[in-house]
């Protein structure tokens, strides 16, 4: 997705997959620093360590508590920090890590996409999970407007903080733990249960069998219909995986980087060639 990006815009880069142990980030953080790279993405359990190990994070990367992209700058002649793409190399002085977070962003416009769904003010959604992803889905959708978000998590103590978390920010959202025992208007998987074809559901069966509820959104994107969306399609429920928020935050990365509009038919393109043919 990233390089069919970066050749559409003509960029001479190549986006490239690292493993780093947790223990190492802060290193590979300052060693990407030191060799001037443009940036990078970062994927679970990264997010919400890199927050307290970049030089700066947006405010929506705090408020979320978790960063996916880092940018790396340096200041311009003026003296304001720039992307690094955005000055020559003879000019690049200190440079600083930036943290972004563009998975919040990416969640909403890809339910608001994949279901048709323009206007989310006064849903109720139930969100399994209670880490970076889901804490980024829960805070966004709050500020959406959503009525009401039930939080359903292994860890009790994880759910309950980001609970306040919402309420902190977002008091005119109701959040309750638990299963709701009316139907809800979205459910999101947010929880890394069904990216192996042996993995339990992620929630209670007979609760989705008997709530029913309207639409079931799998962050998951591979395999491209997990046993929640076959479950949930089976019980009448309109259901979508998470390609589209992996899009939308890949495209949003690629214009923090660039500074240029993303070609997002391109990267569309890829991701379902590459992960789903």
């Amino acid at each position: 997705m990233q390089n069919a990006g970066i050749r559409a815009l003509k960029l001479n880069w190549r986006y490239l997959a690292f493993d780093v142990h947790p223990d190492s980030l802060r290193a590979a953080i300052e060693g990407a620093k030191a060799l001037r790279l443009i940036g990078f993405n970062l994927t679970v359990p990264h997010k919400l360590l890199a927050l307290e190990m970049v030089d700066v994070a947006e405010t929506q990367a705090r408020r979320w508590g978790a960063v996916n992209t880092i940018v790396f700058e340096t200041r311009d002649s003026q003296g304001a920090w720039v992307p690094l793409a955005r000055v020559g190399e003879d000019v690049i002085g200190e440079v600083r890590s930036h943290g972004f977070n563009t998975d919040a962003d990416a969640i909403v416009q890809s339910l608001k996409e994949d279901f048709r769904w323009p206007d989310l003010r006064g849903a109720a959604v139930l969100i399994l999970g209670a880490g970076g992803a889901a804490r980024s889905a829960a805070l966004r959708l709050a500020q959406e407007e959503a009525a009401t978000i039930y939080l359903v998590n292994r860890t009790r103590d994880r759910a309950r903080q980001l609970a306040a978390d919402i309420t902190e920010h977002f008091p005119r959202t109701s959040v309750k733990e638990g299963y709701p025992s009316d139907p809800v208007d979205l459910v999101i998987n947010a929880t890394s249960l069904g990216l192996k074809a042996d993995d339990p559901l992620p929630l209670h069966l007979p609760w989705l069998q008997s709530r029913r509820p309207a639409r079931v959104y799998d962050m998951i994107y591979r395999p491209k219909e997990t046993a929640l969306l076959r479950a949930a399609k089976a019980a009448g429920c309109k259901t979508a995986n998470g390609l589209g928020m992996l899009l939308h935050q890949g495209a949003a990365a690629l214009k923090l980087w660039s500074g240029e509009e993303p070609p997002a038919g391109v990267m569309r393109a890829a991701l379902k060639r590459e992960v789903h043919d």
